[in-house]
């Protein structure tokens, strides 16, 4: 190649990349399991909370440093002025964790720690005020609120509620045929908690007593009190794990473990009451056999639902009706083994699987107008990574 050929190649090549945008990275940060008391039973082979930078153009990520944590960072939230990360930490004693984040690097510093009200924080999530860390504690079938005080640490309990009442059947009512997903029916397991848009009512899924808690919330006091009705049933032994509103704030999904469902739901915003209106399986239609769901995610544009399915090893979506209901439109395998979560990048391009099993997340081109995955051939190796939150 002469310099002028070479000159006119390097214009094509520039030109094309303006078209494309600019490569940038934004952060990312992976919590894991990282004891040696890891989920059902395994060892965490984590070793706390990752923060990788992401290119935007490629959806590569590379690793920038690990923040050392033994304590099972298993669920991650960022506040919305995006300074501090909490962490829950999944173990018996329970805990959540607070760090400031350093605008510049990324690097994170412990500010204090807090107790989750319970054993085994599974979930938290931040009340819309950016005022309270409100905790799903699944071993112990309790939920807490914990106020977020002075430079973004975590206090003590403001509230906890137990759970308590009949715990399903075994056999999920509505799981696939041939299905032996049998567990988490022993008694109460508080597996989500999330404010509604507005913050004026507080859902909780429990796993063991299939129903969706719905709380009252006082934003003065951090206090939740039951509301009538005070919960949303599923069918028995179904397991309601996680939930999404859709960004319309009138629609509901939620996500049922041990059956492999989706339940839409409308949501009476101004009574906090869920009305269900049509139940699909997260499965393909010849499917027999045993699976878990984990996690559900809507699309940026509210257009998709995706969930993954662990044991079946893929992400399914779907695509959302003018109604809000539901349509099937197809599966990818998820590259790994047991998804234990899966995020979608702030962009909407990229989705990531964390492949619990297989110590690995996996990157997989999402397609906006379809809604379809395709696998970048790219995997980031991870000791039993749980999930992944974009900055």
């Amino acid at each position: 190649m002469n310099r002028r050929q070479f000159a006119k190649s390097a214009a094509v090549m520039a030109g094309a990349a303006v078209l494309r945008g600019a490569a940038r990275t934004i952060r990312a940060y992976v919590g894991t399991y990282s004891s040696p008391q890891g989920p059902e039973g395994s060892k965490g082979r984590g070793s706390g909370i990752y923060l990788f930078e992401m290119d935007t153009q490629s959806g590569y990520l590379t690793q920038r440093a690990v923040f050392k944590d033994d304590t099972n960072p298993s669920w991650l939230a960022v506040d919305r002025t995006r300074t501090h990360l909490y962490a829950a930490n999944e173990t018996e004693a329970g805990g959540v964790s607070a760090f400031s984040i350093d605008g510049s690097s990324g690097e994170l510093e412990l500010l204090n720690r807090a107790s989750s009200g319970g054993a085994g924080p599974a979930y938290l999530s931040i009340h819309p005020t950016g005022k309270y860390i409100l905790v799903a504690n699944y071993a112990g079938g309790t939920v807490a609120v914990l106020p977020i005080i002075e430079d973004g640490k975590v206090g003590e309990p403001v509230d906890v509620h137990k759970h308590a009442g009949n715990v399903g059947p075994a056999n999920a009512a509505s799981g696939p045929k041939g299905s032996f997903a049998i567990s988490g029916h022993d008694k109460p397991h508080a597996h989500m908690i999330l404010a509604d848009p507005m913050g004026h009512f507080v859902l909780a899924a429990d796993l063991g007593l299939d129903e969706i808690m719905i709380y009252k919330f006082d934003a003065a006091t951090g206090k939740m009190t039951p509301n009538s009705p005070a919960s949303f049933k599923l069918p028995a032994g179904d397991g309601p794990r996680h939930f999404i509103f859709h960004t319309n704030r009138h629609w509901l999904y939620t996500l049922q473990e041990e059956s492999s469902t989706l339940v839409t739901c409308d949501y009476d915003s101004a009574r906090g009451i869920l009305k269900p209106k049509q139940t699909i399986s997260t499965l393909p239609k010849d499917f027999a056999g045993t699976d878990f769901t984990s996690e559900i995610v809507l699309s940026p544009d509210g257009r998709f639902i995706y969930v993954a399915n662990r044991l079946h090893d893929t992400i399914a979506w779907f695509s959302t009706g003018s109604d809000g209901k539901l349509t099937w439109m197809g599966e990818e395998w998820t590259r790994g083994d047991y998804p234990r979560s899966f995020t979608i990048d702030p962009s909407g391009h990229f989705l990531y699987s964390c492949n619990q099993r297989s110590d690995a997340i996996a990157c997989f081109h999402r397609d906006l107008k379809t809604g379809g995955l395709g696998f970048t051939g790219q995997y980031t190796a991870v000791g039993t990574p749980a999930i992944i939150r974009f900055i």
